[in-house]
């Protein structure tokens, strides 16, 4: 909406002529939800740093709009801009969200969030996952400074014949871009504004009236219209902000015949988590585990007969990242695990640990993707005093166009399986660039995976 100002000077900006930081902006862009006549529409953009009416410092950002802002579903957020323009003329602002197919929906209007500051603010709230931008507009509000001038002017007996015109003449045009079953109320403040047989009180007290102003806030006489870039936001679903975990190794939930439980086994527990209202069982790596410097109970470097090892320990010659153990069952049995869940409203969560038993095929296939020591053998994973020598950990510089590709291509195979929830494990020893790489080609196609 457009400012509101009681003192007895015209709207200004205090921060014309400060310096002013924040990102560049200001693309001049057509007036999207009424143009108007071709005096009225900005001028094509030139090669300043800002617009006709500076927008600057659009929030919120990240990375300067390299990477996009999150929001989830219904979740209500605030766009904040700083905007101001010269002169006393009085200024407006707006924010426009873009849903993932481009289009826009009706603009929120902003509000200054502290007078004097010229920060402006709107909350928003955007709809469906996906991709979409937000843009903040700023314009020149003529019937506001008209307003403001009029009530000034007109008490005092100043030029009164002719403010009375002038502001007839922006009703007329103002209402020109109101809906049809609203512009007779603008229409009819433009005749009480002509109306000589009144007295001129009286024909600006209508032109002023609540009725009037609350058309003229929803669809205002908008001229210099200035856009914003168009700023990257990612609407993921409700679980990607929160929900109820429980944390289920399947071979836990075996029988007296066979202790080393199954996804069949596993699956009549299901119904019990979901009676205690969890929203995502979580299961920690389902894949074979490594022989080589198995690790035996509490940590021990000596692994008994009985000892399944470590399930962090991904990877054998029964398979790595993309086989399910052979002793939990089938890639069927798998799915009928994860469609038991979606039954009872259970979402499966899988770990992603992106590390290797000693065994795992990528050892023997890609061995420029693990650290060698100087005797040539890989180095596994320490955190002095601590030794994990069951594990190797990944080297990302040597190959990482390798390691992302093949990375997407496992996470896109359990995707295929009904996997929408991923939890990483240890991801701050991977490079933010990998993470930067796999997010955003994982979410470009399927914006729900979390």
């Amino acid at each position: 909406m457009p400012a509101t100002h009681h003192s007895s000077a015209p709207p200004t900006s205090r921060t014309a002529g400060k310096k002013t930081s924040g990102r560049k902006a200001g693309k001049p862009a057509e007036n999207l939800h009424d143009p108007g006549p071709p005096e009225q529409r900005p001028a094509p953009a030139g090669s300043t740093a800002v617009g006709r009416i500076p927008v600057l410092d659009v929030r919120p950002v990240v990375q300067h709009g390299r990477r996009p802002a999150k929001a989830v579903t219904g979740e209500a957020f605030e766009v904040s801009a700083t905007v101001f323009r010269e002169g006393h003329d009085a200024v407006a602002a707006n924010v426009v969200l873009r849903d993932p197919e481009g289009r826009p929906g009706p603009w929120t209007p902003m509000r200054e969030l502290a007078p004097g500051t010229d920060r402006w603010g709107a909350t928003v709230t955007p709809g469906e996952p996906g991709h979409w931008t937000y843009t903040v507009e700023a314009w020149s509000d003529p019937v506001g400074t008209w307003r403001h001038h009029a009530q000034i002017k007109i008490p005092a007996g100043i030029d009164t014949d002719l403010v009375l015109t002038e502001g007839a003449q922006l009703y007329e045009r103002a209402a020109a871009g109101v809906p049809e079953e609203r512009r007779e109320t603008v229409l009819e403040a433009a005749a009480a504004l002509r109306d000589e047989s009144r007295p001129a009180a009286w024909r600006l007290a209508a032109a002023l009236s609540p009725e009037v102003a609350a058309v003229l806030s929803r669809y205002p006489l908008r001229e210099l219209v200035t856009a914003s870039e168009a700023m990257p936001l990612l609407v993921e679903r409700e679980r990607a902000l929160y929900g109820s975990w429980y944390e289920f190794f399947p071979r836990s939930e075996g029988t007296v015949e066979r202790p080393h439980g199954t996804f069949r086994s596993a699956e009549r527990r299901l119904e019990a988590i979901a009676g205690m209202g969890f929203d995502v069982v979580y299961l920690p790596p389902i894949h074979p585990i490594g022989t080589t410097f198995r690790k035996g109970r509490n940590n021990t470097l000596t692994a008994g007969v009985e000892d399944v090892g470590v399930p962090w320990a991904i990877g054998s010659p029964e398979g790595g990242h993309d086989a399910v153990h052979p002793d939990l069952g089938t890639l069927e049995d798998f799915d009928h695990f994860v469609a038991r869940a979606r039954e009872l409203g259970l979402e499966i969560a899988l770990d992603f640990a992106l590390q290797c038993s000693p065994d795992h095929p990528w050892v023997h296939k890609y061995p420029e993707w693990f650290h060698h020591r100087p005797d040539g053998t890989i180095a596994y994973a320490e955190n002095p005093p601590k030794k994990y020598q069951d594990i190797y950990p990944v080297a990302f510089d040597a190959d990482m166009d390798g390691l992302v590709a093949e990375t997407v291509r496992v996470l896109r195979h359990w995707m295929d399986h009904g996997v929408r929830i991923f939890r990483v494990d240890n991801p701050h020893t991977k490079p933010v660039v990998f993470w930067e790489r796999v997010i955003g080609e994982i979410n470009r196609a399927d914006p729900d995976v979390v």
